[in-house]
């Protein structure tokens, strides 16, 4: 598929999501409503809907859709903890992989050209590249970046595939945990904003600190 068709067919996919309502499909009130059916249709039939929901958690980040939280909730519900977070590690990196690779094949040689004309951006870039690992796993451990723009964003910058790729799957991996072990108490979920307590997101903002102590060791003065 050359650049000419992936640049229509991204908005047409994203358009039939809206046109058939995938919002409101994929809202906290609606999963609510038909956890049981959905449980039972599981439990009949496991492989399928492991499948289903696989693919479709990749296709939902590669597009950057709206419902990623309800998604991993719902992976929690029906497939408990264990298997729903490796089930959302895996799809969440494969789809955050497949955007990646569109941003770059796409956008990325025009992005980084711009951005090398700035010698203040150069430096941003260089820096970034330096000590990528550690950035990207700061990014994904500290939830207080969109999953969307830290998924998007390193497509515009030197760091290679096999780092994103390493840093996104061990990165996601306590968050989807956490939303995967929520997702078996659905139904006492009312709100998504209940779902991160403080001592939470205390504990993925000392992760993502702690991923940044390399790069100070690296970088502190000597003596």
């Amino acid at each position: 598929m050359n650049k000419k068709h992936l640049i229509w067919l991204l908005p047409i996919m994203i358009a039939v999501f809206f046109l058939f309502d995938g919002p409101q499909l994929l809202s906290l009130d609606n999963i609510r409503e038909h956890r049981q059916a959905l449980m039972d249709f599981t439990g009949r039939h496991y492989l399928l809907m492991l499948l289903a929901c696989g693919i479709g958690y990749s296709l939902s980040t590669a597009l950057s859709l709206p419902g990623g939280t309800v998604l991993s909730l719902l992976l929690g519900l029906l497939f408990g903890r264990w298997m729903g977070t490796l089930l959302i590690v895996i799809s969440a990196t494969l789809g955050a992989t497949a955007l990646f690779w569109m941003a770059r094949y796409l956008l990325a040689d025009w992005a980084e050209q711009r951005l090398r004309s700035s010698k203040l951006a150069k430096k941003l870039l260089d820096g970034f590249q330096a000590d990528a690992f550690s950035y990207l796993l700061f990014l994904r451990l500290v939830p207080a970046f969109p999953f969307w723009l830290v998924n998007l964003a390193p497509a515009f910058t030197p760091v290679s595939l096999r780092v994103y790729v390493i840093t996104t799957f061990i990165g996601i991996m306590p968050g989807s945990f956490v939303f995967a072990n929520l997702g078996q108490s659905l139904g006492g979920i009312q709100s998504l904003d209940q779902l991160l307590s403080t001592q939470t997101l205390l504990a993925f903002s000392l992760l993502g600190v702690l991923s940044l102590l390399p790069v100070w060791l690296k970088h502190r003065p000597n003596g």
